[in-house]
C-alpha cells in the first residue's frame, strides 16, 4: 500500500484539516518556547501556498475539568503563528465545535489558516479527545473536504479524536513534510548502527519487554538491564530481593532470557533499596546483588552505575528505553542519571533515548542539546516496535500507520524517542488510505 505525503493530493480550493504539535510552553499568556510552532511551518505553508484552506488542531497541556483551561488556550499560539506566516490566523477562543466555528471554517478562502483551539478542551466531559470519541472524530472531519494531514509527534501514538478520529472519516490521509523527511533519516540511524552497539533496557516489567528484549540479543552487541524488572532477573537466578517487585509468573522467562543471552545480557550490581515505596523511613546502597529483607530495590547502585559506565565505554550505537530506578522521586534518580552521562560521554555516540523518563533524564544530564516544551530532547526517532519485527519494511510499515516524529540535534548526534510500544491499540491507518 503506497504511502501519501501532502504532495500526494490537490489542495487547490480544498479545507484541510491538519494534526499539529502546538503543545509549547505557556507561562503567563507568553510562549517560552516556540519550536514546535516553527518546525510546523513547512507543512502549513505549502498547504496554503497550494490554494488550500488550512484548519489546524492541536492540544495544549492537559485538561481534565472546567478549572483546567485557564492558561489553556491556544490564543498566544495563534498569535505566534499568525507573526510567523506574515498573515491573520483566524481563532475562537474557548470553541471546539458549533455553529461560530462552522461559520469561521465555511468562510475560510484559499491561503487562508484557521487554529481550532485546545482540542483537550473536549475532555472535561467525559475525555472525548483523548478517549477518540467516534461521534467527535467524525465531527471534525466533517468540517472540511475529505483530507487530513498528519503532522503532530508528538501525539502520533496516542488514539486521539484528533489523529485517528478525524483520518478514519475522510478519503485521504497523509503525512506532512517534517514526518516525511524524518521518516528518510531514521532509516539510516536503525538499519546500519555502527558498532559496538549498546542496548539499555529499564522499567518496571519483564512482561513489558520480553519481545524487546529477544530481539536485542540477537541485534546489539550487549543489553543492559535496569529498573523493576531487575528483581525477576535476580529471583529467576535465587538472589534475595527482599519485597522488590517481581514478575512471579515470568521468572521461567526471565531464566531463559539469561541462559540463551550467552553474556549478552547485563544486570546491575547493586541497588539503592528503601524500607517501603512511600513514606520510607531508611533509604541505603546494598552490598551487592541482594536486597535485604523488607527492603526494596528502587534504583541501581553506585557500583552499577560505574558497572555500566564501563560497559558504555567505546559505544558508537546505544538504544535505551526505561529509566533505572524510580525516576519521578530525587532520592532515585541517580542510575538514570548517571546511565544518560555515561553515554553522552562517548565520541560521537549515537543514542536513541525513548521513555518519558528517560528523556527527562537528558534534560538533567550534561548534555548540551536543545530542549523541547516536554523537558525531552526536541526529537523522536524510533518506534520501539522495530525491535519486534523482522526487518526494517516490516518496521516502517508500523512506522508509516502510527505515525511518529524525529529530528536531528545537536553534537555528539543524540536522538531522543517517544516509545511507541503501545501502538498496539486497534488505529485506523493514519496515513496513506
Amino acid at each position: 500500500m503506497a504511502k501519501l505525503t501532502v504532495k500526494d493530493v490537490d489542495l487547490k480550493g480544498k479545507k484541510v484539516l491538519v494534526r499539529v504539535d502546538f503543545n509549547v510552553p505557556v507561562k503567563d499568556g507568553v510562549i517560552t518556547n516556540d519550536n514546535r510552532i516553527t518546525a510546523a511551518l513547512p507543512t502549513i505553508k505549502y498547504i496554503l501556498e497550494q490554494g488550500g484552506r488550512a484548519i489546524l488542531f492541536s492540544h495544549l497541556g492537559r485538561v481534565k475539568e472546567e478549572a483546567d483551561k485557564e492558561g489553556k488556550s491556544l490564543a498566544p499560539v495563534a498569535a505566534d503563528l499568525a507573526a510567523k506566516l506574515g498573515q491573520d490566523v483566524k481563532f475562537i477562543p474557548g470553541v471546539t465545535r458549533g455553529a461560530e466555528l462552522e461559520a469561521a471554517v465555511n468562510a475560510l478562502e484559499d491561503g487562508q489558516v484557521l487554529l481550532v483551539e485546545n482540542t483537550r478542551f473536549e475532555d472535561v466531559d467525559g475525555k472525548k479527545e483523548s478517549k477518540n470519541d467516534p461521534e467527535l472524530g467524525k465531527y471534525w472531519a466533517s468540517l472540511g473536504d475529505g483530507i487530513f494531514v498528519n503532522d503532530a509527534f508528538g501525539t502520533a501514538h496516542r488514539a486521539h479524536a484528533s489523529n485517528v478520529g478525524i483520518s478514519a472519516n475522510v478519503d485521504k490521509a497523509v503525512a506532512g513534510f517534517l514526518l516525511e523527511n524524518e521518516i528518510a533519516y531514521i532509516k539510516e540511524a536503525v538499519e546500519t548502527p555502527e558498532r559496538p552497539f549498546v542496548a539499555i533496557l529499564g522499567g518496571s516489567k519483564v512482561s513489558d519487554k520480553i519481545g524487546v528484549i529477544e530481539n536485542l540479543l540477537a541485534k546489539a552487541d550487549k543489553v543492559l538491564i535496569g529498573g523493576g524488572m531487575t528483581y525477576t532477573f535476580y529471583k529467576a537466578q535465587g538472589i534475595e530481593i527482599g519485597n522488590s517487585l517481581v514478575e512471579e509468573d515470568k521468572l521461567d522467562v526471565a531464566k531463559a532470557l539469561l541462559e540463551k543471552s550467552n553474556g549478552k545480557l547485563i544486570l546491575p550490581v547493586d541497588s539503592k533499596e528503601a524500607n517501603a515505596f512511600a513514606d520510607y523511613t531508611e533509604v541505603k546502597d546494598t552490598e551487592g546483588e541482594a536486597v535485604d529483607p523488607g527492603f526494596l530495590g528502587l534504583d541501581i547502585g553506585p557500583k552499577s552505575i560505574a558497572k555500566f559506565d564501563q560497559e558504555l565505554t567505546g559505544a558508537k550505537t546505544v538504544v535505551w528505553n526505561g529509566p533505572m530506578g524510580v525516576f519521578e522521586n530525587p532520592d532515585f534518580q541517580a542510575g538514570t542519571i548517571g546511565v544518560m552521562d555515561a553515554i553522552v560521554k562517548q565520541p560521537g555516540v549515537k543514542s536513541i533515548i525513548g521513555g518519558g523518563d528517560s528523556a527527562a533524564a537528558a534534560q538533567q544530564s550534561t548534555l548540551d542539546v536543545q530542549i523541547n516544551s516536554h523537558g525531552s530532547l526536541l526529537v523522536v526517532v524510533l518506534l520501539w516496535n522495530f525491535l519486534k519485527v523482522k526487518n526494517f519494511q516490516d518496521w516502517l510499515h508500523l512506522l508509516i500507520n502510527k505515525s511518529i516524529r524525529m529530528k536531528r540535534v545537536g553534537k555528539p548526534t543524540l536522538f531522543c524517542v517517544i516509545s511507541l510500544s503501545i501502538c498496539l491499540i486497534e488505529a485506523k491507518t493514519i496515513i496513506g488510505k
